[in-house]
């Protein structure tokens, strides 16, 4: 898994938004309960931000070097396609 979440070096801000309550979050949530410490840990000056709002949809965002960004919408996602979301895009397989 550390190989998984070795972020690319164009990368510069990952963001995940989502509710703190809502059912449609709790895969990411529980997601990010798990992979959150590997991918600091493998990425300890790249910022992870985690946003809780009431009623927010599951999204990733990644934003890369010259204000590029991407997102990807995380709603009805299984935590293994979560997973593959989120190493596609900190790899840069999205950044072209």
């Amino acid at each position: 898994m550390s190989g998984k979440y070795a972020f690319a070096k164009a990368l510069k801000e990952v963001r995940f938004a989502f509710c703190h309550t809502g059912e449609g979050s709790a895969t990411t949530r529980t997601f990010l309960t798990r992979s959150y410490p590997t991918m600091k840990k493998n990425n300890p000056y790249t910022p992870i931000l985690l946003r809780e709002a009431f009623g927010t949809l599951p999204k990733v965002y990644a934003r890369y070097e010259f204000g590029k960004e991407k997102a990807k919408s995380l709603e009805g996602l299984s935590d293994k396609e979560i997973e593959e979301a989120v190493t596609q895009l900190v790899k840069g397989d999205e950044a072209s």
